[in-house]
Formats: C-alpha cells, structure tokens, sequence
C-alpha cells in the first residue's frame, strides 16, 4: 500500500528532474549549435520553440500534482496564507523588473533572432546589479508563497525539487555566461551576488 501512495510522488519527483535536465540541456550552446546545423534558417524559431515546450511541460507537471490526494504538512492560518501571497507577490515584482533590461518579444522567441550569431547585450544594471539571477531568486519566492499558501506535500515537493535544481542551473548558466561574455562575467560573478543580495551593491 505504501508503495502504491508514494508511487505519484516518485512520478513527479522523476517528472522535476526530467524538465530541469531538459531546460538546462536545451539551452546549452553545444546543443544548440547542433540544433542551428540541423535547423538552418528555421533556427531563429528555436527560442519560440523551447518556450513553448517548457511551458507546456511545467503547467503539465501542475496540472498532475493537482490530481494528488491532499496531505497538509502545516496548518493553514491566515498568517500562512497572507505571507505566502506576500512573497509570491514580491518574486512577480522582482521577475517582472528583471525582464525591463531585456527584450521581452526576443526572450520568449515572438521575436525571430538568431542567438548564436547575435551576442545580446550584457546586462549588469537595474536589479541585475543586486542579483546575478533574479528570475530565479523571483521564481524561489514564488515557489515558497505558494507552499505558504498551499503547505501540502506536493507544494514541498516543488520547493525542495526547486532547490536542489538551482545550484546546477546556476552552474551551467554561468558556465555558458562566460563562454559568451568571459572576463566580464567573471569581474561581475565576483561583485554580485547570486540570488541574495548579500554583497555591497556596486556600480559599473
């Protein structure tokens, strides 16, 4: 029996690794590379192309942990539920900031482009010069409001699945940050925090 009630827990935890691994192997530039020789011209859809399927594979994983039976984990006061709100609000407010140093059109791919011909713009200003990552410091907050809100084993199972995934991602973010962009990014990585602004905020 208790196999068979953590069997959906073991799907969704398999289903966390599978959409991280593909969101960070897909977007790697030795995989793109070889997507740009197979897809040629049609390549400047390829950022169109995996916002698509990342967000069609994140709301099916949702959409599967809804089916769950509820197990509460707190107990939910409206203490729990108004912070929860609160930080899930403020990670919309950081993510919403981020995305004004860039193209929203270019990063969701409406906008055609060619991102392995073209190098973007490197963005050290804003709230980027708090955090070297505030789409994932946002999407953290985010993740912990709705546990807050929502405090069932499921909703742990995102947050823990969330932070065991980050120092990976952030590893091979970077990693391919200073491909691009080499001794600049490695003189920003040293002055600027990663999720926390715990370092004195410098001006470049």
């Amino acid at each position: 029996m208790k196999k068979v009630v953590d069997m959906p827990y073991l799907i969704l935890v398999f289903l966390w690794v599978l959409f991280y691994s593909s969101h960070t192997w897909l977007a790697s530039l030795n995989i793109k590379r070889k997507i740009k020789g197979w897809m040629r011209r049609r390549y400047i859809w390829y950022r169109l192309l995996y916002t698509i399927f990342s967000t069609l594979f994140i709301f099916g994983i949702l959409i599967f942990s809804n089916s769950f039976d509820r197990t509460e984990l707190l107990v939910k006061t409206p203490t729990t539920t108004y912070i929860g709100y609160m930080l899930a609000s403020f990670g919309t407010i950081i993510i919403v900031r981020s995305f004004k140093a860039f193209s929203k059109k270019k990063f969701v791919g409406l906008e055609p482009h060619d991102d392995l011909d073209v190098q973007e713009e490197f963005i050290n200003s804003g709230i980027h010069s708090y955090v070297r990552h505030p789409i994932y410091s946002g999407t953290v907050l985010i993740f912990l409001g709705f546990f807050l809100f929502d405090p069932t084993l499921c909703s742990a199972v995102h947050v823990f699945m969330l932070f065991l995934y980050l120092p990976f991602g952030i590893y091979f973010e970077e990693k391919k940050l200073i491909d691009i962009y080499g001794e600049k990014y490695i003189q920003y990585r040293k002055q600027v925090s990663s999720l926390i602004p715990l370092k004195k905020k410098k001006v470049f």
